[in-house]
């Protein structure tokens, strides 16, 4: 059953993002207490998040915002959309009328790496539609602003130029 009422719609999704911030917050909070030595403290960071993970897993499930596989990569596709066409332009262009030089890196490479992502999404909705699923060995992910590539690494990120040796490989 999904939630009916304004209020409670209202509420579920202000808890949804929080737990969904802390979720990252922590994770964030774990690799820096892992650099600095600490790798108990970091284990209960990763931990911990989990826990908010499924917190807002069970929010977004009660708001009725888990569909099937072509309708979650359509709203996939929807918000990269979004970010690439509207939020991440209009971020980066007030951080550079700013001067916050940090702001216009971090959002310039979100929006590099988000119009890959849009395209990927769109690629797995035609394959999901005709019941395929993709054709991928490895993905592989720029640590240092999210570039998104398949199959193989470049041997310099095209976006920030990290080395293809940092990259994260998802198999």
């Amino acid at each position: 059953m999904v939630v009916q009422r304004k209020m409670t719609k209202k509420f579920l999704e202000d808890a949804y993002a929080g737990e969904s911030q802390a979720h990252m917050r922590y994770l964030i909070f774990a690799d820096v207490a892992e650099k600095e030595g600490f790798p108990n403290i970091a284990k209960l960071f990763r931990a911990i998040a989990f826990a908010e993970l499924v917190h807002a897993r069970n929010h977004y499930e009660a708001l009725g915002n888990v569909k099937d596989t072509v309708e979650n990569l359509q709203v996939a596709i929807d918000g990269e959309t979004f970010e690439v066409e509207e939020m991440y332009p209009v971020y980066n262009n007030t951080a550079k009328l700013q001067g916050e030089n940090e702001a216009v890196r971090s959002t310039h490479y979100a929006l590099e790496a988000e119009k890959i992502h849009a395209e990927l999404y769109k690629k797995a909705k035609e394959l999901a539609e005709q019941k395929k699923d993709m054709e991928v060995k490895k993905v592989y992910i720029c640590p240092v602003c999210g570039y998104t590539v398949i199959d193989e690494a470049p041997e310099y990120c095209p976006v920030c130029g990290a080395p293809r040796e940092k990259f994260v490989v998802f198999e």
